[in-house]
């Protein structure tokens, strides 16, 4: 059996994903901001640390696959937060753990959204976030935005920026013997999603996602899960630099006539 880390694996996709590892038999680390193994504030750099340290301490031998959950939505009202957290978060811990990864030539999981392929990302934001490493240059670009006009489009964009960041790295990550994926999720029942306003769960509801045509209902959890264990498992062995869409169809269904 394996050892895998877990980054938001207190609640929604990241619990479910933790848990179906677990009853595979595997070790997994939960990290997160409370009710976890190893606890550490992601949004920060002093956080990422902590994190980082005690990976090293607790598998010094190596890591078998990471998946990186944790993140925020638009909802939180604080851009700097999604920038923080969702884009800078998550490549800081990939990077600080490839080693880990590497000596048992693991797999990693970031997890994007099906929104990328919306239209709706700030492309300037995105350009930005992957071609500067400085946090801070990168929160300033936000600090004059309104959160309730901006918030989805720069959301958006830690996403398609996440995504970008994984194929760049993917062909020498797998030379090392590390495979990187992306999942994309579409609207999932979540802690996040049950605080919907009715006026905001009929706007959902307003596109079905068609593997639940018929059902006033979102995706379980479970079903981005396997989509997630499939990728950061041996048998996801063919498999690198995708974006795999866990979304039941909702982007097929908008983009039917893209192919890639």
């Amino acid at each position: 059996m394996g050892i895998y880390a877990v980054t938001g694996g207190s609640s929604g996709i990241g619990a479910r994903t933790a848990e179906l590892l677990r009853a595979q038999g595997n070790t997994v680390y939960d990290i997160d901001i409370r009710n976890a193994d190893i606890f550490g504030d992601l949004s920060s750099p002093e956080g990422r640390k902590n994190v980082i340290d005690a990976l090293h301490k607790e598998c010094p031998d190596g890591l078998d696959g990471l998946v990186c959950c944790a993140g925020v939505s638009n909802s939180c009202g604080n851009l700097k937060l999604i920038l923080s957290l969702n884009y800078f978060g998550c490549v800081a811990l990939a990077n600080g753990v490839f080693d880990l990864l590497k000596k048992k030539r693991g797999a990693c999981v970031v997890i994007s959204s099906n929104t990328i392929s919306s239209g709706a990302a700030r492309m300037d934001v995105v350009d930005f976030l992957n071609n500067h490493e400085d946090e801070n240059r990168s929160r300033k670009l936000v600090e004059n935005l309104d959160p309730v006009r901006d918030g989805h489009s720069i959301y958006v964009a830690t996403k398609y920026a996440l995504v970008r960041w994984m194929r760049r790295v993917s062909a020498q990550w797998a030379a090392d013997g590390v495979r990187i994926n992306a999942v994309a999720p579409g609207n999932v029942a979540t802690a996040m999603t049950a605080r919907m306003t009715p006026q905001e769960w009929n706007a959902t509801m307003a596109l079905p996602i068609p593997t639940m045509y018929g059902k006033e209902a979102l995706m379980d959890p479970t079903d981005i899960a396997e989509a997630i264990i499939f990728l950061v498992s041996s048998k996801g062995h063919g498999v690198n630099g995708v974006c795999l869409f866990a979304d039941g169809g909702t982007d097929a269904l908008l983009n039917s006539e893209k192919v890639y």
